[in-house]
Order: C-alpha cells, then sequence, then structure tokens
C-alpha cells in the first residue's frame, strides 16, 4: 500500500498594520501590468516606464499575474525558512559569499558592517532560479520546492520579461533583446530570497544612526520587492533627501541596477537605497521581507549596446567604470557578493557619511 505524505503545514504569517506616522514618502509611479498583454498595450506603457526609470530608477507594478493569495502564501514561506528551520540545519547551507561570490544559501546575521562596529542583524535564504526545484535544500523546505518554482517561474515570466521589453523598446531595441541573456537557459546570479529582518540592540541603533542596511545600489539588472507593510525601506532622491517608500497593497517594487547603467552607457542610473529601523509604532513588528534579483547570463559583457540609438546619443560620458575594460555580468556579480559589507578600510568620500571604494574596475559609494 502507497502512503501519501502530506506536506507540512506552514504556519500563517500576520502582517502588521500600516504606519499611522506622518512620513515623508517618495512619490513612485504605479505601472498596470493588466495593459502590457499585448505589442500595443506596451507601446503605450514606454513612456510611463522611461520616466520613472530616468527620474526615480524605481517604480511599483500593479495589476500582474500573482494573486494577494499567492503573495501571502509566499510571505508565509518566507517566514517559514528562517522561523522553522533548526539553527543546526541552517549551518549546513550557509553560503560562502566571500569565498564563491554568490548569495545560494543562508546569509546569517551579523554577517555584514554598516558602520562604527554595528553587523547587520538580517537574516536571508537565497535560491538560485535554476537551482530552486532540483539543488539541494534544507529538509524543512523541501516540500515547497516545486510551488517556489512555479512562483519564481511566474513573476520571472510576468513581471521581469515585461519590464525587460519595456526598458528595450524605451532605448529604440528589439523588445525581446534583453528576454534571452536573462532565461535560465545559462548560468545566472539570478535568485529569489527570503529574507527576515531583526531589530537591533538600542545602544547598536544609536551607534549606526538607525541604519540596517546602508545606502547603495543593486549590482543586478533588475530588483522585485514584494511589498509589505513595514515601513523601512528608503530611496535617496536627485537632490539628495532620503524618502520613504510606502507600502502598496499586492504591489511589486521594481528597481534598476547596476548593469543596466553599464548596458545603458549610464543613460538609465540606479537608485541609491537603503533599509533603517522602522518608526516608532512598527519598531517592535517583524518585518519579513520576499524579493527576486535578475542577472544577466555570467558571460553577457556589460557594455553600452552599440544597437540603441538613445543610448549612442544620451548615455553620460561619466562612467563609474575607471578603465576600459568592461566586466562580464559573472564577474562583477561575483566580486560585488566577495567585497560587499566587509570589514576592509573604504575611502572616506568629501561628503560625511559616504565610503567609496573600487570593485572591478567601478568605483562604488555607500551611504551610512
Amino acid at each position: 500500500m502507497t502512503i501519501i505524505t502530506q506536506p507540512p503545514v506552514v504556519p500563517h504569517f500576520v502582517q502588521a498594520e500600516t504606519t499611522k506616522e506622518n512620513l515623508d514618502w517618495a512619490d513612485l509611479d504605479a505601472v498596470d501590468l493588466s495593459k502590457a498583454k499585448t505589442h500595443e498595450g506596451r507601446k503605450g506603457l514606454v513612456k510611463q516606464v522611461h520616466d520613472a526609470m530616468k527620474n526615480d530608477g524605481f517604480l511599483f507594478v500593479t495589476n500582474h499575474s500573482v494573486t494577494p493569495q499567492q503573495m501571502s502564501r509566499m510571505f508565509d514561506l518566507s517566514n517559514y525558512a528562517v522561523d522553522n528551520v533548526s539553527d543546526e540545519e541552517k549551518q549546513k547551507y550557509v553560503g560562502n559569499m566571500r569565498e564563491n561570490g554568490t548569495y545560494r544559501g543562508y546569509k546569517p546575521r551579523k554577517f555584514w558592517h554598516i558602520a562604527g562596529g554595528v553587523r547587520d542583524q538580517i537574516e536571508q535564504y537565497n535560491m538560485n532560479f535554476r537551482e530552486i526545484k532540483d539543488g539541494t535544500h534544507p529538509e524543512p523546505l523541501r516540500p515547497f520546492l516545486s510551488e517556489i518554482d512555479d512562483f519564481s517561474d511566474q513573476i520571472h515570466s510576468d513581471i521581469i520579461n515585461t519590464i525587460l521589453r519595456l526598458i528595450a523598446m524605451s532605448l529604440e531595441l528589439d523588445e525581446d533583446y534583453f528576454i534571452q541573456m536573462h532565461d535560465r537557459s545559462a548560468n545566472a546570479e539570478t535568485f529569489l530570497r527570503f529574507v527576515n529582518y531583526f531589530p537591533h540592540p538600542e545602544e547598536e541603533e544609536n551607534k549606526s544612526g538607525g541604519v540596517w542596511l546602508k545606502g547603495h545600489t543593486d549590482f543586478m539588472t533588475l530588483t522585485l520587492l514584494f511589498s509589505q507593510p513595514v515601513a523601512s525601506l528608503q530611496i535617496m532622491t536627485k537632490d539628495g533627501q532620503w524618502k520613504w517608500v510606502k507600502h502598496v497593497e499586492n504591489g511589486v517594487l521594481v528597481n534598476i541596477g547596476e548593469a543596466i547603467e553599464f548596458l545603458t552607457g549610464g543613460y538609465y542610473k540606479p537608485t541609491i537605497h537603503r533599509v533603517r529601523q522602522p518608526p516608532l509604532d512598527q519598531q517592535n513588528k517583524t518585518r519579513v521581507g520576499l524579493l527576486y534579483f535578475c542577472s544577466a547570463h555570467d558571460d553577457v559583457v556589460l557594455r553600452p549596446i552599440a544597437e540603441s540609438p538613445v543610448v549612442q546619443k544620451g548615455g553620460d560620458s561619466e562612467s563609474r567604470l575607471l578603465d576600459d575594460k568592461f566586466p562580464t555580468a559573472g564577474e562583477y556579480g561575483k566580486a560585488r557578493v566577495m567585497a560587499y559589507g566587509g570589514t576592509q578600510a573604504l575611502k572616506q568620500d568629501v561628503q560625511k557619511g559616504i565610503d567609496e571604494e573600487v570593485v572591478a574596475g567601478v568605483l562604488l559609494r555607500h551611504y551610512n
């Protein structure tokens, strides 16, 4: 007789209520993806996406294919990966970021240095999109791998590919220009992240100025952040002001990374963003995160796209590349992962609170 084993029940994670505090919110555009199902529909969204990426580097997408029930379920699993996996089991799957330059596996708390000797309180589990279903994962997560893989495939197809098409069209390229170089056919540092942000002791909050993850830009092509109500993410505006990002029910926040900056010769630039201590009425609430980072195939060279008349005419001459060698996506991603959050001495910029370093021939700035 065949015995059918039911997967364990995943506890439901109850999200916090939205903050009642009057914060200085960023004014970010929202793109209705239901209008992007046809080529003509996408043409009607190109200017909106172009302007949002050009001005803010961020936008929300709404009316995508992910239902509120699916999103809630993935937040349940994100919390489950931290709360319901033993420390002993986590140790078997700790990622070797410093040695291997990849986010695969668990990142334990206190791995990254923030400022003044304060280390992060962020715990996360990262799954490369090519290895979700067939890779090796902690035993408590194994019954859910097919479900997680289907979700990853869905958001890549529906959200990532749609935004890639709209960006290509804004550059006067064939709309499928970026699709193949970001699919599952080759190695890439594309991954789904389950993450939990824990509060710092008050003394550490004071030392770090309440910063949980210092200001940075992502190195990938696109990042998806599934909106949740605990206010903690801030973006830096063009005039140097930090603005809070507001929760959008069932919304997905999209931002461009450094790979887009390099491929467009600086025409599009990623926006500096950070994670900080939530407002007072949410400081005792758990902040569970769900993110998806999309990178080009490892062998894609991050040089300005010669086929784009927009790039050729509108690129920025002030490149952060310090020499004439363009790194591949794999080389640059590996170097960024290995370098980030270390305790090595960084060069102090003339502006207070800004550190500089050179990674893979690229000038990087970190904002505390």
